[in-house]
């Protein structure tokens, strides 16, 4: 680290520090945050193109006094390490560690709890109205992106600020043409007609050069050059919203941000300040590639990301993105929706082979839901392939859009259970609960590679709506067979046959409760389905069982355990569940197997509590009938 960071513990410090040496601090900025992010991994390429305008927004605004609201908050590495927290960086998303987006127990300068999209402009509202309340002269900035102006929520607040013509609040358009994947839509187009300016300068002129040749022509110069403005610029959409629009500017160039900024700083009402960035900034290799480098993990800067010498398990999402295209080759009903998620979900090669019947909606997940609400009333069959905490933005357009009117829509998933390093923002520990509750919804819980092949399958054939739920990452190994069998619609199996106590097992923990049960001779199912619920499996093993055990990587309240005590209910069968899935906290960010343990969700803590709660019941001297798959 270079003496010049070394000297700054707090914006406080960058502050005191002379205008010319700015230059140089950033390019020190970035050289550490390189290297502290190719050590731990994490997000890279949006941070490299923040350096500058965290710096010239920490050293223009009195942080933490005025208010920085980040929105997502995958680009705010430089703003921890310029208040306060460079010593921590190496313990970045790590158990204990700094989280990778910004959270107020964290620090005083995160302002706002940030990690999902296009929230930003209506925190820092309410910020700047309730410092209007509280009569405290003070700023609220919004920083966002322009993958995230695509959302509707972005512009709601939009729509509600601009009557506030005495608040200070500041949106800056932090404009990279880059979400995490390729951007699209109408917005996206608009905003790349500045990359070039050369219009929009000549334009600024025509007002000057009329003057000059005729003064008393100053109220037509003063139209036309707005008229001009307005061609190319989107001077006029953010300015019907009623903001004083300014820009475009280079977010690179601290000799036209801090000015600018700090003249900003003394205008009155909603500011809107329009800034083009370059992800991957100062790195060519991210700056080539900037979605490669997104969310890289440990590599050499040196080097660049390498290809691993050693064959990776076949993941998930990998799975997913096979099965579409193959069943996109067998159905041309199928067409595939995903909200601004491509490389995420794994739909690259569908959108290669199928680019017709391939819809990136951008970061609209609502819009997205209701979307294929519509393409399913014409007769198609959609597929959103959707994170399973991003589909919570879409809740009401599930119920009323989807649901409501029994529309056979799949819902891809992904990202369901614990996120590791993204944390409690990212983790799908709800949809079994915010899904199970619907009527006419189904949810699958596939076990393993295989069974997540199979089951999309199943969902597919369906006439109603059905969400297939799927971790990050790899299973157990089990390699999909070819072609695109089903599983039984809302029917479990028998995996180990024990006696005493009987494991039911939703979604990928079949395994370690497998490990468990051949410790402590449990019966283990393997239920596949929250809902329907396969009620005669359970019927049957409950009665021939003292207890039962419901394993799931989900939340325990409302989850699909509470799913078995209520058809125990209603079937008037009385007997001791015990619930093991995520209690009822928000699960930090760490390593994955790590915090399954934490849970007690691996082996040995289902083991455990297993014991803790029925060990006079386990039938620890019997053998057991084992029926285990070939793990690859």
């Amino acid at each position: 680290m270079t003496s010049l960071l070394a000297s700054i513990n707090s914006p406080a410090d960058l502050r005191r520090l002379p205008r010319a040496q700015l230059k140089l601090l950033a390019d020190e900025l970035r050289a550490y945050l390189l290297d502290t992010v190719s050590k731990t991994g994490g997000h890279l390429s949006s941070n490299l193109g923040t350096v500058e305008l965290t710096v010239a927004l920490h050293y223009v605004f009195n942080t933490p006094e005025d208010r920085l609201v980040w929105d997502v908050g995958h680009q705010t590495y430089p703003h921890k390490i310029l208040t306060g927290r460079r010593d921590r960086m190496g313990s970045l998303r790590q158990l204990g560690g700094l989280s990778g987006f910004p959270r107020r127990e964290e620090s005083e300068y995160d302002t706002f709890g940030t990690a999902h999209s296009s929230t930003s402009i209506s925190a820092a509202l309410g910020m700047a109205l309730a410092a209007r309340q509280k009569g405290e002269d003070r700023h609220a900035v919004a920083i966002i992106g322009d993958g995230a102006m695509s959302a509707g929520m972005a512009f709601e607040a939009l729509n509600n600020a601009g009557v506030h013509d005495d608040c200070k609040l500041l949106v800056v358009l932090n404009d990279n043409d880059m979400s995490i994947s390729p951007p699209v839509g109408a917005l996206n187009r608009y905003l790349a007609q500045l990359m070039s300016g050369r219009f929009y300068a000549s334009a600024k002129n025509v007002g000057k050069h009329v003057l000059s040749v005729a003064p008393p022509l100053l109220e037509l110069a003063k139209r036309l050059e707005a008229h001009a403005k307005g061609m190319v610029v989107p001077a006029t959409l953010f300015e019907n919203f009623g903001f004083n629009y300014i820009g475009p500017i280079d977010g690179h160039d601290l000799e036209s941000l801090i000015p600018t900024l700090e003249n900003i700083r003394q205008l009155k009402g909603p500011q809107f300040l329009h800034v083009v960035t370059k992800k991957g900034q100062g790195y060519k290799l991210a700056e080539a590639d900037p979605i490669a480098y997104h969310g890289p993990g440990k590599f050499d800067p040196a080097m660049g990301l390498q290809k691993s010498a050693v064959p990776a398990k076949q993941t998930f999402t990998q799975v997913f993105g096979q099965w579409l295209c193959d069943m996109a080759e067998q159905d041309k009903r199928l067409v595939g929706i995903t909200p601004a998620m491509r490389e995420g979900s794994g739909m690259v090669e569908f959108h290669k082979r199928f680019p017709e019947r391939y819809h990136d909606v951008g970061i609209a997940e609502q819009h997205a839901v209701t979307f294929a609400a519509g393409m399913a009333c014409e007769g198609l069959k959609p597929v959103v392939a959707i994170y399973s905490t991003f589909l919570q933005r879409g809740y009401d357009q599930l119920i009323h859009d989807v649901a409501l009117q029994n529309l056979p829509v799949v819902f891809a998933l992904d990202r369901a259970g614990l996120v590791g390093a993204d944390g409690a923002t990212h983790a799908g520990a709800y949809d079994i609960p915010f899904v199970r509750c619907i009527p006419n919804m189904s949810i699958a819980c596939p076990a393993d590679e295989d069974e997540c092949r199979k089951l999309l399958t199943s969902a597919f054939e369906q006439n109603h709506p059905v969400a297939v739920r799927y971790p990050r990452g790899a299973g157990a190994g089990v390699e999909p067979e070819a072609g695109l069998q089903s599983l039984p619609f809302g029917k479990g199996e028998l995996r180990r046959e024990g006696s005493g106590i009987a494991i039911l097992a939703f979604g990928t923990l079949l395994y370690p409760a497998l490990q468990a049960a051949e410790k402590l001779g449990c019966t283990v199912l393997n239920m596949r389905w929250a809902k329907p619920l396969d009620t005669e499996l359970l019927l049957k093993v409950a009665a021939t069982h003292e207890a039962l055990v419901t394993v799931e990587e989900g939340a325990i309240m409302g989850g699909a355990g509470s799913a078995v005590s209520e058809a125990l209910q209603a079937a008037g069968v009385v007997r001791p569940v015990l619930h093991l899935g995520l209690r009822d906290e928000f699960t930090e960010h760490g390593d994955p197997a790590k915090l399954l343990a934490l849970q007690g969700l691996d082996a040995a803590g289902i083991e455990a509590s297993i014991i803790a709660r029925f060990g006079e019941l386990l039938p620890l001297d019997r053998p057991a009938k084992v029926t285990l798959k070939s793990v690859a």
